[in-house]
């Protein structure tokens, strides 16, 4: 079993989730959400923070971080890459980033194209 922190900023959602990983069964234990374009410094922590807290967790007890790589704004992921850089180095824990439209896909079945916008008129896909 493994307990793993998920972060996503690629979106205007600020995402930290915590995850139980057993073999090939996985199960959210926790999840905060805050669409916020312009809020991703300063609301990405205390998500981080308050989903630990609702599964009962301490960040020590963490077995690896999972990053949102984009494609997304610059800003947005810059705080989300630096965040999951600095917590697992500190606590000398694996780090691994995932595209997110793969980790958006994911969760259907079948074949998906998962578009996100990218402003400006025009789409990540």
């Amino acid at each position: 079993m493994s307990l793993v922190l998920a972060l996503d900023t690629a979106t205007p959602a600020v995402t930290a989730g915590v995850v139980r990983l057993d073999g090939a069964e996985s199960d959210v234990l926790a999840q905060r959400v805050i669409v916020d374009p312009r809020g991703h410094a300063e609301r990405l922590t205390p998500n981080v923070v308050a989903a630990l807290s609702d599964a009962g967790l301490r960040m020590t007890e963490l077995d690896a971080v999972v990053v949102g790589c984009g494609p997304g704004p610059f800003t947005g992921l810059r705080v989300g890459m630096a965040t999951a850089a600095a917590d697992p180095h500190a606590l000398d824990i694996p780090v691994h980033g995932v595209c997110s439209l793969d980790a958006i896909g994911v969760q259907t079945t079948g074949e998906t194209l998962v578009v996100t916008d990218a402003r400006r008129r025009e789409v990540y896909w």
